[in-house]
Protein backbone atom coordinates (compact mmCIF):
# COMPACT_ATOMS: atom_id res chain seq x y z
CA UNK A 1 0.00 0.00 0.00
CA UNK A 2 1.14 3.39 -0.81
CA UNK A 3 2.29 5.30 2.69
CA UNK A 4 2.99 9.11 0.72
CA UNK A 5 0.36 10.71 -1.86
CA UNK A 6 1.56 14.40 -3.39
CA UNK A 7 -2.58 15.91 -3.55
CA UNK A 8 -3.62 19.26 -4.33
CA UNK A 9 -7.17 21.02 -3.79
CA UNK A 10 -8.60 23.64 -6.76
CA UNK A 11 -10.31 26.36 -5.89
CA UNK A 12 -12.27 28.21 -7.89
CA UNK A 13 -14.66 30.92 -8.72
CA UNK A 14 -16.77 29.70 -11.36
CA UNK A 15 -19.24 31.26 -13.44
CA UNK A 16 -22.10 30.96 -15.87
CA UNK A 17 -20.46 29.97 -19.20
CA UNK A 18 -19.03 26.34 -18.93
CA UNK A 19 -16.18 26.91 -21.82
CA UNK A 20 -14.79 29.58 -19.62
CA UNK A 21 -14.93 27.41 -16.60
CA UNK A 22 -13.23 24.51 -18.13
CA UNK A 23 -10.49 27.10 -19.23
CA UNK A 24 -9.96 28.47 -16.14
CA UNK A 25 -10.06 24.79 -14.23
CA UNK A 26 -7.37 23.76 -16.89
CA UNK A 27 -4.87 26.12 -15.99
CA UNK A 28 -5.27 25.37 -12.45
CA UNK A 29 -4.99 21.91 -12.65
CA UNK A 30 -2.14 22.04 -15.22
CA UNK A 31 -0.32 24.03 -12.50
CA UNK A 32 -1.25 21.38 -9.89
CA UNK A 33 0.51 18.97 -11.65
CA UNK A 34 3.84 20.62 -12.40
CA UNK A 35 4.06 21.11 -8.91
CA UNK A 36 3.97 17.68 -8.84
CA UNK A 37 0.99 16.67 -7.63
CA UNK A 38 -0.46 13.11 -8.27
CA UNK A 39 -3.98 13.54 -7.66
CA UNK A 40 -6.09 16.67 -7.88
CA UNK A 41 -9.58 17.51 -6.96
CA UNK A 42 -11.86 20.26 -8.16
CA UNK A 43 -15.11 22.19 -6.37
CA UNK A 44 -18.18 20.94 -6.47
CA UNK A 45 -20.66 22.17 -9.81
CA UNK A 46 -16.89 23.28 -11.26
CA UNK A 47 -18.11 23.75 -14.98
CA UNK A 48 -21.08 25.72 -14.03
CA UNK A 49 -22.48 28.43 -11.19
CA UNK A 50 -25.74 29.34 -12.64
CA UNK A 51 -28.44 30.05 -9.91
CA UNK A 52 -31.28 30.56 -12.16
CA UNK A 53 -32.78 27.26 -13.17
CA UNK A 54 -33.74 28.07 -16.74
CA UNK A 55 -30.71 29.53 -17.82
CA UNK A 56 -28.69 26.46 -16.02
CA UNK A 57 -30.48 24.36 -18.14
CA UNK A 58 -30.70 25.88 -21.52
CA UNK A 59 -26.66 25.17 -21.23
CA UNK A 60 -26.75 21.75 -19.04
CA UNK A 61 -26.19 18.71 -21.28
CA UNK A 62 -26.31 14.60 -20.31
CA UNK A 63 -23.40 12.61 -19.35
CA UNK A 64 -23.10 11.51 -22.92
CA UNK A 65 -23.17 14.64 -24.09
CA UNK A 66 -21.34 16.82 -22.13
CA UNK A 67 -18.11 17.96 -23.77
CA UNK A 68 -16.40 18.22 -19.99
CA UNK A 69 -16.17 14.80 -19.86
CA UNK A 70 -13.87 14.14 -22.91
CA UNK A 71 -12.64 17.82 -21.76
CA UNK A 72 -11.06 16.41 -17.87
CA UNK A 73 -10.46 12.92 -19.23
CA UNK A 74 -7.86 13.99 -21.65
CA UNK A 75 -6.57 16.30 -19.29
CA UNK A 76 -5.93 13.68 -16.79
CA UNK A 77 -4.24 11.52 -19.53
CA UNK A 78 -2.07 14.04 -21.10
CA UNK A 79 -1.16 14.98 -17.00
CA UNK A 80 -0.92 11.12 -15.98
CA UNK A 81 -2.70 12.04 -12.58
CA UNK A 82 -6.04 10.92 -10.85
CA UNK A 83 -8.29 13.79 -11.40
CA UNK A 84 -11.63 14.58 -9.40
CA UNK A 85 -13.78 16.61 -10.87
CA UNK A 86 -16.13 17.52 -7.46
CA UNK A 87 -19.40 18.01 -9.64
CA UNK A 88 -20.51 18.98 -12.90
CA UNK A 89 -24.15 19.36 -12.82
CA UNK A 90 -25.49 16.47 -15.39
CA UNK A 91 -28.60 16.84 -17.03
CA UNK A 92 -30.34 13.41 -16.60
CA UNK A 93 -34.31 14.47 -17.80
CA UNK A 94 -36.23 17.58 -18.89
CA UNK A 95 -36.03 19.79 -16.12
CA UNK A 96 -33.91 17.43 -13.60
CA UNK A 97 -29.98 16.82 -13.18
CA UNK A 98 -27.42 15.12 -11.02
CA UNK A 99 -25.09 16.97 -9.00
CA UNK A 100 -22.38 14.38 -10.29
CA UNK A 101 -18.07 13.64 -8.91
CA UNK A 102 -15.98 12.40 -11.79
CA UNK A 103 -12.60 10.66 -11.04
CA UNK A 104 -10.23 10.15 -14.21
CA UNK A 105 -7.63 7.82 -14.21
CA UNK A 106 -3.98 8.59 -14.94
CA UNK A 107 -4.88 7.27 -18.42
CA UNK A 108 -7.75 9.01 -18.81
CA UNK A 109 -10.49 6.70 -18.17
CA UNK A 110 -13.51 7.03 -15.82
CA UNK A 111 -13.42 5.47 -12.81
CA UNK A 112 -15.91 6.34 -10.85
CA UNK A 113 -19.01 8.55 -10.60
CA UNK A 114 -20.97 9.54 -7.17
CA UNK A 115 -24.61 11.54 -7.14
CA UNK A 116 -24.90 13.95 -4.39
CA UNK A 117 -26.78 12.08 -1.59
CA UNK A 118 -28.31 14.92 0.18
CA UNK A 119 -30.22 17.96 -1.34
CA UNK A 120 -29.47 21.34 0.17
CA UNK A 121 -33.12 22.33 1.08
CA UNK A 122 -32.29 25.15 3.76
CA UNK A 123 -33.90 28.72 4.55
CA UNK A 124 -30.46 30.55 6.00
CA UNK A 125 -32.63 33.65 6.74
CA UNK A 126 -32.53 36.97 5.24
CA UNK A 127 -33.61 36.28 1.80
CA UNK A 128 -31.12 33.20 1.20
CA UNK A 129 -32.66 30.19 0.32
CA UNK A 130 -32.33 27.01 -1.60
CA UNK A 131 -34.10 24.65 -3.06
CA UNK A 132 -31.56 22.23 -4.45
CA UNK A 133 -34.33 19.34 -4.73
CA UNK A 134 -36.23 21.36 -6.98
CA UNK A 135 -34.18 20.84 -10.12
CA UNK A 136 -31.48 18.09 -8.95
CA UNK A 137 -32.06 14.14 -8.09
CA UNK A 138 -30.43 12.92 -4.87
CA UNK A 139 -28.37 9.91 -5.39
CA UNK A 140 -28.82 6.81 -3.42
CA UNK A 141 -25.38 4.75 -3.80
CA UNK A 142 -22.21 5.27 -1.38
CA UNK A 143 -19.06 4.99 -3.81
CA UNK A 144 -15.55 3.82 -2.55
CA UNK A 145 -12.67 4.01 -5.41
CA UNK A 146 -9.05 4.16 -5.81
CA UNK A 147 -7.01 6.76 -6.60
CA UNK A 148 -3.59 7.33 -6.28
CA UNK A 149 -3.16 3.87 -5.12
CA UNK A 150 -5.21 4.69 -1.63
CA UNK A 151 -9.02 4.20 -0.83
CA UNK A 152 -11.36 7.28 -2.05
CA UNK A 153 -14.83 7.67 -0.49
CA UNK A 154 -16.51 10.41 -2.32
CA UNK A 155 -19.37 12.94 -0.94
CA UNK A 156 -20.24 16.40 -2.14
CA UNK A 157 -21.31 19.95 -0.17
CA UNK A 158 -24.14 19.68 2.36
CA UNK A 159 -23.36 15.78 2.55
CA UNK A 160 -20.79 16.50 5.01
CA UNK A 161 -23.49 17.54 7.67
CA UNK A 162 -24.36 13.43 7.83
CA UNK A 163 -21.86 11.98 9.93
CA UNK A 164 -23.17 8.08 8.98
CA UNK A 165 -22.25 9.02 5.42
CA UNK A 166 -18.56 9.07 6.25
CA UNK A 167 -18.56 6.70 8.65
CA UNK A 168 -20.07 4.11 6.07
CA UNK A 169 -17.24 5.07 3.92
CA UNK A 170 -14.44 4.65 6.59
CA UNK A 171 -15.40 1.44 7.75
CA UNK A 172 -15.95 -0.19 3.99
CA UNK A 173 -12.10 1.37 4.01
CA UNK A 174 -11.42 4.55 2.65
CA UNK A 175 -8.69 6.77 4.31
CA UNK A 176 -9.17 9.73 2.11
CA UNK A 177 -12.63 11.48 2.44
CA UNK A 178 -13.31 14.03 -0.34
CA UNK A 179 -15.76 16.74 0.24
CA UNK A 180 -16.07 19.50 -2.86
CA UNK A 181 -17.83 22.19 -1.76
CA UNK A 182 -19.42 25.66 -2.35
CA UNK A 183 -20.77 26.42 0.93
CA UNK A 184 -22.37 29.67 1.67
CA UNK A 185 -20.81 32.67 3.56
CA UNK A 186 -23.13 32.21 6.53
CA UNK A 187 -22.54 28.38 6.60
CA UNK A 188 -18.90 28.58 6.04
CA UNK A 189 -17.77 31.26 8.59
CA UNK A 190 -20.09 29.28 10.82
CA UNK A 191 -19.59 25.80 10.34
CA UNK A 192 -16.78 24.87 7.34
CA UNK A 193 -13.82 24.20 10.05
CA UNK A 194 -15.26 22.50 12.29
CA UNK A 195 -17.85 19.95 10.31
CA UNK A 196 -14.98 19.08 8.09
CA UNK A 197 -12.32 17.94 11.13
CA UNK A 198 -15.36 16.62 13.08
CA UNK A 199 -15.78 14.05 9.86
CA UNK A 200 -11.92 13.52 10.19
CA UNK A 201 -11.56 12.59 13.35
CA UNK A 202 -14.87 10.52 13.57
CA UNK A 203 -13.21 8.17 11.03
CA UNK A 204 -9.35 8.63 11.27
CA UNK A 205 -9.52 9.96 7.74
CA UNK A 206 -7.80 12.48 5.77
CA UNK A 207 -10.48 14.80 4.17
CA UNK A 208 -9.81 17.00 0.78
CA UNK A 209 -12.41 19.73 1.05
CA UNK A 210 -11.21 21.56 -2.28
CA UNK A 211 -14.11 24.45 -2.52
CA UNK A 212 -15.40 27.51 -4.86
CA UNK A 213 -14.97 30.83 -3.02
CA UNK A 214 -15.94 34.89 -3.60
CA UNK A 215 -19.27 36.20 -5.53
CA UNK A 216 -20.22 34.47 -8.41
CA UNK A 217 -21.48 36.12 -11.78
CA UNK A 218 -24.78 34.89 -11.10
CA UNK A 219 -24.39 36.97 -7.64
CA UNK A 220 -24.10 33.65 -5.32
CA UNK A 221 -21.33 34.04 -3.09
CA UNK A 222 -19.56 31.34 -1.63
CA UNK A 223 -16.59 30.74 1.19
CA UNK A 224 -13.60 29.58 -0.11
CA UNK A 225 -11.44 28.38 2.31
CA UNK A 226 -10.26 24.77 0.56
CA UNK A 227 -8.58 22.98 3.61
CA UNK A 228 -6.96 19.61 3.73
CA UNK A 229 -7.24 17.73 7.53
CA UNK A 230 -5.66 14.91 8.49
CA UNK A 231 -6.47 12.14 10.53
CA UNK A 232 -6.42 13.67 14.01
CA UNK A 233 -8.03 16.67 13.16
CA UNK A 234 -5.34 18.74 12.37
CA UNK A 235 -5.73 20.96 9.49
CA UNK A 236 -2.52 20.22 6.85
CA UNK A 237 -3.02 22.88 4.54
CA UNK A 238 -5.79 25.36 3.65
CA UNK A 239 -6.22 28.67 1.90
CA UNK A 240 -7.06 31.51 4.16
CA UNK A 241 -8.95 33.44 1.15
CA UNK A 242 -11.64 32.94 -1.28
CA UNK A 243 -9.70 33.73 -3.85
CA UNK A 244 -8.82 30.92 -7.01
CA UNK A 245 -5.74 29.03 -6.55
CA UNK A 246 -3.99 25.57 -6.10
CA UNK A 247 -3.54 24.27 -2.11
CA UNK A 248 -0.59 21.35 -2.41
CA UNK A 249 -0.52 18.86 0.51
CA UNK A 250 1.53 15.51 1.13
CA UNK A 251 -0.23 12.75 2.92
CA UNK A 252 1.56 10.67 4.81
CA UNK A 253 -1.30 7.55 5.38
CA UNK A 254 0.22 5.75 8.11
CA UNK A 255 -1.61 8.47 9.69
CA UNK A 256 -4.72 7.21 8.94
CA UNK A 257 -3.68 3.66 10.36
CA UNK A 258 -1.87 5.67 13.33
CA UNK A 259 -5.15 7.13 14.09
CA UNK A 260 -7.39 4.30 13.87
CA UNK A 261 -5.25 2.40 16.21
CA UNK A 262 -5.55 4.94 18.74
CA UNK A 263 -9.04 5.30 18.81
CA UNK A 264 -10.50 2.61 17.14
CA UNK A 265 -14.01 4.27 17.22
CA UNK A 266 -14.99 2.34 13.85
CA UNK A 267 -14.78 -0.67 15.59
CA UNK A 268 -16.77 0.00 17.82
CA UNK A 269 -20.37 0.62 16.97
CA UNK A 270 -23.37 -0.99 18.95
CA UNK A 271 -27.08 -1.72 18.03
CA UNK A 272 -29.62 0.60 20.41
CA UNK A 273 -32.84 1.50 21.38
CA UNK A 274 -34.83 3.61 23.01
CA UNK A 275 -36.09 2.65 26.52
CA UNK A 276 -39.85 2.49 27.06
CA UNK A 277 -40.82 6.20 27.78
CA UNK A 278 -40.97 6.95 31.36
CA UNK A 279 -38.97 4.15 32.69
CA UNK A 280 -35.83 4.69 34.99
CA UNK A 281 -32.76 2.08 35.66
CA UNK A 282 -32.89 1.09 39.29
CA UNK A 283 -29.77 -0.92 39.44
Amino acid sequence: MRTSLDIALIQMRSGTDPQRNLDEAAALIRQAAADGARLVATPETTHLVQKDADQAFAVMQTQEDDPAIGFFSALADELGIDLLIGSLAIRIGERKAANRSFLFGPDGALKATYDKAHMFDVGLGQGETYLESANYRAGDELVVTQAGGIKLGLSICYDLRFAYLYRALAQAGAQVLTVPAAFTRPTGRAHWEVLLRARAIETGSFILAPAQGGLHEDGRRTWGRSMVVGPWGEVIAQLDHDQPGVLPARLDMRKSDEARRRVPALEHDRALAFAPTGTTKTT
